[in-house]
């Protein structure tokens, strides 16, 4: 008889450094500053008759590579209405209220996210990882959820089921 499982995966080295600030209205954001995020997730599958439910190697890998592409830089929010960035020669400039930031393009990625906060990184996130949607088919999950930490005791969530559309904050 085959049984559902739930496992939980937070490995050390699945992390990223970036900086950012979270904006918190027209007129008020924190100051530039960074953070050591830590991923972790949680799933449920189906356990096989191997008596696993598939390699979290496959999980893993997934989530390094990801990781590795936000780590070290500066992350800016595409979606936010409080911003205005324009490309300016190697720099974008960030317009915030009264004040105008530079970024170099080549330390900079923008995100599809309104705010650079764990409730969107999270969704971000498990967006990617559902972007490969034969692997979340494939592997029979029930339920995915996706983990992003700014420190310690501090943590933000998406969730996924196959029946819903997409991830959920």
């Amino acid at each position: 008889m085959q049984h559902v499982t739930t496992i939980e995966v937070s490995k050390e080295d699945i992390k990223f450094s970036a900086a950012h600030f979270t904006i918190f209205s027209a007129t008020e954001r924190e100051r530039l500053h960074g953070h050591n995020y830590f991923v972790s997730v949680e799933f449920s599958a189906p356990v096989g008759d191997n008596g696993i439910c598939f390699s979290y190697k496959e999980i893993k890998d997934r989530l390094r590579a990801i990781c590795d592409g936000l780590d070290e830089y500066m992350l800016l929010p595409q979606h936010s209405p409080h911003l205005t960035i324009e490309e300016d020669g190697l720099n974008y400039r960030v317009r915030f209220a009264e004040d105008t930031l530079y970024f170099l393009k080549s330390d900079t990625i923008i995100l599809p996210v309104r705010n650079t906060t764990l409730e969107e990184f999270s969704r971000y996130l498990l967006d990617c990882l559902l972007a490969d949607g034969d692997f979340m088919r494939d592997s029979g999950m029930l339920r995915f959820v996706l983990k992003v930490s700014s420190g310690a005791g501090q943590w933000g969530s998406a969730s996924w089921e196959p029946s819903s559309k997409g991830a959920s904050a």
